[in-house]
């Protein structure tokens, strides 16, 4: 379920967008691939799960019967405009579920994502992988939640392309995730969640 990619060491040198899919889809684990890479995922803390199990309890119940649905990190995504696949922790497609072909596997019109951070997976989070997402049309918010500590970050696609980010750091606080108009307070997103000292 996280997205933990050992950069920079690629599992396997260039091959294709179709060797990769072909291989991916008989694959027992996951991988993400860039631009002829293929990265190997690995798995979740428990830490992580129960945030995923939090958030995405609060998800499922306010899109029932809407036209946006969430979905977990099975589902790859897909970049055209820089060939990036990868698995979201969570993504959200308002309306139908764009495909690149008739697999049904990947999608290609998320309209929100949620990375649940480690470690490990912090700075490529917030960095490169954020980079590739911004080239997605559909989406109009990217949310971190931290695992290791009290903090969600939002950053909100404007008119201009543009990108705002607000940051929430208080278990007091709430934050909203304006496409679906739902409201999350950080003592439930992280009730039962016991940081490392």
């Amino acid at each position: 379920m996280e997205n933990e990619v050992k950069e920079p060491a690629p599992k396997y040198n260039f091959i294709s967008q179709e060797e990769y899919l072909l291989a991916e889809r008989e694959a027992t684990e996951k991988h993400e691939y860039f631009q002829g890479e293929v990265f190997a995922i690995s798995g979740a803390s428990l830490q992580h799960n129960i945030i995923f199990h939090n958030v995405y309890g609060d998800i499922s119940h306010k899109l029932k019967g809407s036209n946006c649905k969430p979905f977990g990190s099975d589902l790859r995504i897909h970049i055209p405009l820089n060939s990036f696949y990868t698995y979201p922790d969570i993504s959200m497609i308002c309306g139908k579920p764009e495909t690149p072909d008739e697999s049904n596997d990947t999608v290609l019109n998320p309209s929100v994502i949620i990375e649940i951070l480690s470690k490990s997976t912090k700075d490529y989070d917030r960095g490169t992988k954020f980079h590739l997402y911004r080239s997605i049309k559909t989406l109009k918010e990217y949310i971190l939640i931290d695992s290791t500590s009290v903090s969600v970050e939002i950053y909100k696609r404007q008119l201009d392309d543009s990108w705002i980010l607000t940051e929430f750091k208080q278990l007091s606080s709430q934050f909203v995730i304006s496409t679906i108009n739902l409201t999350i307070p950080l003592n439930a997103l992280y009730e039962d969640v016991s940081f490392e000292k």
